[in-house]
């Protein structure tokens, strides 16, 4: 289908111009300015098939009010997009390049960049811990595109989403095991943290645990440990020592320790979390009955 649509474009060039950059300014030329629009609003898009839902949240975010299905059948009729199935779409490279040519042009250009990061930033966000088989079907399409906002578009992402694009990309590819393919994402969220954000800003705290997590699950024990001891003193320089999000962190060091054998040093760190976890969320809240549960591990390990 993408050769057809090349050569589509190749017979409607003019002689003595570049075939396919000739019949792309025909049909561009040739589009009414929400076509126009909606084709640079989906140049942001990665090299890769993209739901036609992620396209209408992109929209909304980016406030285009015009038909969208109407716009992108004109779009495929130009040959400008790939239909792929119903409801995903593709565009070619080369096009892609030429739109986002266009696209610098727009005086809505940083509306339809921010437009997209908003959209993305709600589907990391959507990514769970440890996504069920279905969920990872379900969140698969989007990988390409959340990639792209993390690395291209990071610069149209708020302080407050900065990072969100890449810890949902570290939690799909943890969640399933992939820790090799989730460690480039640790690496970035807590890189993209501190150098726009500062070295006291709780993404980096957040940045910190995920990777310090990780090391974990790899068995990188002594690479984890500072990373967490980090992180533990951020939290409670930045949120009380008190709060919750604490006692998560007391908790994630204490099974660093006990998974070494370290028991006399895991203990208080669990007594201190279980503590902590009873105050602000209550003895019976999920989190507290885990750490309690751990606890009482601990010490049935340490019988003689």
């Amino acid at each position: 289908m993408l050769a057809d649509i090349l050569a589509q474009l190749q017979k409607q060039a003019t002689d003595g111009e570049s075939g396919v950059a000739a019949a792309f300014e025909l049909n561009w030329q040739s589009l009414e300015p929400e076509a126009q629009k909606l084709a640079c609003l989906l140049s942001l898009f990665a090299l890769a098939p993209i739901p036609w839902s992620m396209v209408e949240s992109a929209a909304s975010y980016s406030d285009l009010e015009f038909d969208l299905k109407a716009n992108c059948t004109i779009l495929v009729e130009r040959y400008l997009l790939q239909e792929l199935a119903e409801d995903t779409y593709q565009v070619h490279e080369r096009i892609r390049e030429l739109l986002q040519q266009k696209l610098e042009d727009l005086a809505e250009a940083d509306e339809l960049k921010r437009g997209f990061c908003q959209a993305i930033v709600v589907v990391a966000k959507d990514i769970p811990n440890t996504p069920t088989l279905r969920e990872i079907a379900q969140a698969t399409p989007a990988i390409p595109h959340l990639a792209e906002t993390a690395t291209v578009y990071q610069a149209w992402l708020s302080d407050d989403d900065l990072i969100v694009p890449s810890v949902g990309l570290g939690r799909f590819y943890q969640g399933q095991g992939a820790y090799a393919q989730a460690l480039p994402w640790r690496e970035q969220s807590l890189l993209d943290a501190r150098e726009r954000l500062g070295d006291e800003h709780l993404d980096v705290a957040i940045s910190l645990n995920n990777l310090a997590g990780l090391y974990y699950l790899q068995g990188r024990y002594s690479d984890a440990e500072p990373l967490f001891i980090q992180a533990l003193e951020m939290y409670k320089r930045l949120l009380g020592d008190e709060h919750p999000d604490v006692a998560i962190s007391l908790n994630n060091l204490a099974g660093l320790y006990k998974s070494q054998g370290r028991y006399s040093d895991a203990e208080p760190l669990y007594i201190e979390a279980l503590a902590s976890a009873e105050k602000r969320l209550g003895t019976n809240h999920p989190k507290t009955i885990s750490i309690r549960e751990y606890l009482e591990d601990l010490r049935r390990n340490c019988q003689p």
